[in-house]
Order: C-alpha cells, then structure tokens, then sequence
C-alpha cells in the first residue's frame, strides 16, 4: 500500500513508550483524532487508525490542497513556462477582465497570489462560489490595497493560481499533478473537486488517503526528490516552505511564524500544509521527520500545543510520562435505550440537509431519505438514497450521493422520547447527530454539525 518502509521507533532513535504518551494524549484530547502517521528517516514508524476511521480512506483535506497547487507551480516556473513575476491579469482575456482595471490590479503578480498578499482585504473564496464564473468574479473584485503590502489568507488566491496553470498548459491542475506529482509518490486514489467552470479548485478539495500525505511530507524533507527523481526543483521546496512574507497580524502562535508560498511557517523549525477542522502535514527538518494527522478538530491550535507538548521531546530523547495508549483507538458510537417509532414517513421542504423524508419504525431502525435535490443549492447530478439508522454498534454503509462514493457508519438511541440518529461521514471530518420528536403530526429534527463552515444548529419541520 506504500512506498515508505516501516521501522521501529527504537530503530530511528524515538521511545516507543513515549510514542505511547503521544498517542494516549491524542486520544484524551477534545481535538477528535481519526487518523495519524509518524515518519522519522523516511521510515514509518506509527501509523495509527481510530475505528472505523482508516488509514487508506480517502480524506477530504482542505486548504492542504494549496501546496500541491504549489508544487505544480513550481513545475511550471522551473519548466521556463510561468514567471512570479508574471502579471496576473496577462494571462485572461476581455471576457473575464473588468473593463476598468485598476492600478492595484494590475500590480498583481503571481508571487502575491502564492504568498497571499493580493491587496484584498478580506478572503475573496465565499464571494467566488456565488457565481458560477468564478474566475471573473475574483478579477471584478476591488484590490483595497498595495498587492504585496499586506496578508490576507486568500483561498480565492489560490483558485487563480489554478486558473493560471490550465491556461499555461490546457491542463487541469489535476491532470497536471497526475504523472508528475501524483503518480509517482504512488498516491492514485488522488481526487480533486472542480468549478461549475471546469476549473480544479486548487484552494481547497483534494481528497489522499493518509499515507499518501505522509509521503508528500516525506518528498518535501527529500526536497523535490523520490526514487532518485526530482519530481519538483529542490529550490523550489526550499522557497515554498521557507518565509516570504510576515503575518504577525494573525491569532494564534504556530500562524503568525511568516508564510511560505502556500505554506505555513510553525515553531520549533517546523512548516507545515493544513486544512480546516485539523487536517496537518507538519514537517520537522531539524528532527528529519514529518507527521501527519486527520481529525475533526474546532481548535486547530490544540492539536499543535500538543504535539510540541508530547511529541517534541520524543526527538530530543524523551522516554515518555508512564501514560499508556487505550488498548484499541476507536471512536464508539453513542449509547443509551433503544429508540421506538410510529412506522409513519415524514416529508420535508428542501433543507440544508438534503432530507428528504424520515420514518422511525418501532423496532427501534429509522430510515432517512436524502437527495441532492433536495438541497437549498444548485445541483447538475440528480441522486437519492436511503440510509439505516439502528442501535448498537456503527452500522457501516456507503454515501451514494458523493462523487466518489464514500464510507458512512450510522447510529441510533433514545434519549427520552427522542429518536438520536448519528451519521459519520469517514472520508471527511463531518459527523451530524439528528435528534428527531413528534410534535402533533410533524416530525421535528434538531441537527448538530459536529464541525462546519455555518450554523453548527438547525431545525427542521416535516410538512
């Protein structure tokens, strides 16, 4: 399944009981850990899976995806084919242009998009996905300031960046990436979303399982090198990764370190790609290892104060606490009395969460129906499906109305008079707990999003 060997921590310099420390502090953590893998000397030397999480699921990784989109631009500079200094505007036509451009537009070079220093004030990504012409969108919008002069996170920025390389080669950044990049590090289970205007979204919307993470980890400390390849310019690695700009303007300690060109700079030496809801590829050059964790995770910083916490001395000779890791890593279903329904189907108006109907029987399963038509959004694919809720344990079953299809496990209890539906999503950090009552003749539904971009809560109504 990988090309990375395997090793044990004693024979790369590291405590396995401190390991354990690190593993066990994972796990008590708030910061829900699904998956991790551990490389010191390019050998693995953990690889850890909490059930029914696993290590070779695809899994949904964020803003990770900007530094591949940055190693592709790195192909392309070191190919002769694009410049940093290139002006971002050179590469479109009248079509998407505005027709006044502005000074601070036209000022915008390459370098601002990958450094994320484009002039705007804010992230222009939420106003891009309104409109199905997303590249003019970004073009259309005012520059506030001096490309160059101030960071903003900017994952529109990113989406440009992509644009630019399918213009450069007529290839998507998908395409690209396959036989040079992908391929390769033996990551062929790679997926990446598109634009409604067939373009790969480059900021966001890869999908690797976690190995294949790991092995980019592993390419970057090689710098650009795999298999006696140098699948990316070394001197382009070491730009990528190493501090372009400041952003002291930023919260929390491991991101105000200065950001690299789809990078962030940490503590200790260390940069790293990450993704929303704790998603990591942390790389220690001084310690020649990487580490790579999946989680669902509302305090991306947390999971980081751990890892300096418990992991960090583990390099420098710690032999561990004494703590010892659970016997089996797993994230148990919730538990409580077995729930009971009237067996009647309950219909409801077009959700946030694409229900379309519920039925909770009396033998304690509920059967919701999704659709996604049934959304509050646009869709250009028409699929529906049933999904089992039962008690006991994870009932595993397969998300049809994904592209690719993906694992699920589901649950149910009673909490009072309350039918609590659970459904896990694997290959992604999201979980949604539906609590569902009778109220006269509807059937009313409080969902939970565990973690999400918007309301954490809502309420739905049957007709």
């Amino acid at each position: 399944m990988s090309s990375l060997p395997r090793s044990t921590p004693e024979a790369q310099s590291l405590s396995a009981d401190a390991l354990d420390s690190f593993v066990a502090a994972l796990d008590a953590s708030e910061q829900e850990i699904q998956t991790m893998v551990l490389v010191r000397h390019g050998q693995i030397v953990l690889a850890e899976e909490w059930a029914p999480y696993r290590l070779t699921d695809r899994h949904m990784l964020f803003s990770v995806s900007k530094s591949f989109t940055s190693m592709a631009i790195g192909l392309l500079i070191g190919a002769g084919q694009l410049s940093l200094d290139d002006q971002v505007i050179s590469f479109f036509g009248s079509d998407e242009l505005p027709e006044k451009i502005s000074d601070n537009l036209a000022a915008m070079k390459v370098r601002h998009l990958l450094t994320m220093t484009t002039g705007h004030s804010e992230d222009t990504v939420e106003r891009l996905t309104r409109d199905r012409r997303m590249v003019g969108i970004f073009l259309g919008l005012e520059v506030e300031v001096e490309p160059g002069t101030l960071f903003v996170y900017n994952s529109g920025a990113t989406y440009l960046l992509s644009a630019i390389l399918q213009k450069v080669t007529g290839e998507t950044l998908l395409d690209y990436l396959r036989p040079r990049l992908f391929e390769p590090l033996g990551a062929t289970e790679a997926t990446w979303d598109s634009s409604r205007e067939g373009i790969t979204t480059g900021g966001w919307g890869l999908n690797l399982n976690t190995e294949s993470l790991a092995k980019f980890g592993q390419l970057l400390l090689q710098r650009g090198e795999w298999d006696g390849k140098q699948l990316i310019p070394a001197e382009w690695v070491d730009a990528a990764t190493s501090k372009q700009v400041p952003n002291d303007n930023q919260d929390n300690p491991d991101w105000k370190r200065g950001y690299g060109l789809q990078f962030w700079r940490a503590r200790h030496g260390a940069y790293r790609a990450d993704g929303a809801f704790g998603q990591y590829c942390l790389v220690f050059p001084e310690q020649d290892a990487t580490l790579v964790i999946t989680s669902a995770s509302a305090d991306m910083q947390a999971t980081l104060d751990i890892v300096w916490e418990h992991l960090l001395p583990v390099f420098e000779g710690a032999t561990g606490d004494g703590t010892q890791r659970p016997t089996r890593l797993q994230i148990l279903p919730p538990k409580g009395a077995v729930p009971t329904g009237n067996g009647r189907t309950y219909r409801f108006e077009p959700n946030q969460a694409m229900l379309v109907s519920a039925r909770l029987d009396a033998d304690g399963t509920g059967t919701f129906t999704f659709s996604t038509t049934a959304g509050l959004w646009e869709t250009a694919v028409e699929k529906s499906q049933d999904i089992v809720c039962a008690p006991g344990d994870w009932r595993e079953s397969t998300d049809e109305l994904t592209d690719p299809p993906a694992r699920m496990v589901t649950s149910a209890y009673a909490d009072g008079d309350a039918f609590v539906a659970t459904f896990r999503y694997l290959e992604t950090p999201f979980a949604v707990t539906m609590t569902c009552r009778t109220d006269d003749d509807a059937l009313v539904i409080d969902g939970l999003n565990n973690v999400g971009f918007g309301p954490a809560t809502y309420t739905l109504r049957s007709t």
